[in-house]
């Protein structure tokens, strides 16, 4: 019985907390859907992506005539000149997909471009949502459009360096800036 007491106290805490927030939320997908320059930008990742591709699809395609042109010489070639060549290849291998990570890997030249182009229309898109949030008042709002993330809150709701303080890690010349 007594839990069941504290499970109502903490419903009816939660309950006037909520009501005591102003809370929000936007659809980042729909809105960045009818910004222009998101679209053109879009379509340049795109295009270059797709020349990346197929410069790479040729890289390997180049890769695997050599094997197949080792392996219709072998016949022909010494011990010697075969391993030469084996290790020309694996070097050309390593060579091409060193360059495939340079570009699609992690912060590759495709991560690059997209952040260069993309950025600054969502540091436009939050910036909207900051000044719609302050305007109506609202101390959190959300994104529907993916994981629920929190996209802007007021930062007077930060307890961050409360929480850091209690773990003991907090410094009380260390804040977070909001």
């Amino acid at each position: 019985m007594r839990k069941f007491g504290i499970i109502i106290g903490i419903l009816f805490l939660a309950n006037n907390f909520t009501f005591a927030q102003k809370f929000g939320y936007v659809d980042s997908d729909y809105i960045l859907s009818k910004m222009p320059e998101y679209k053109e930008a879009q379509a340049e990742i795109e295009k270059l992506s797709q020349q990346w591709e197929q410069e790479i699809k040729e890289m390997y395609q180049r890769m695997e005539e050599m094997e197949a042109e080792l392996k219709a010489e072998e016949v022909l070639l010494t011990k010697e000149m075969i391993d030469e060549r084996e290790q020309e290849i694996d070097e050309n291998w390593a060579e091409v997909q060193d360059y495939q990570k340079k570009v699609f890997g992690f912060e590759g030249l495709f991560f690059l471009k997209k952040k260069e182009l993309i950025k600054p229309i969502q540091d436009a898109v939050f910036e909207a949502v900051e000044k719609v949030a302050k305007n109506n008042r609202l101390q959190i709002v959300f994104d529907k459009s993916g994981d629920l993330v929190m996209i802007y809150t007021d930062p007077i709701h930060d307890y961050t360096d409360y929480v850091l303080e209690e773990l003991g890690l907090g410094d009380k010349n260390d804040t977070v800036s909001n």
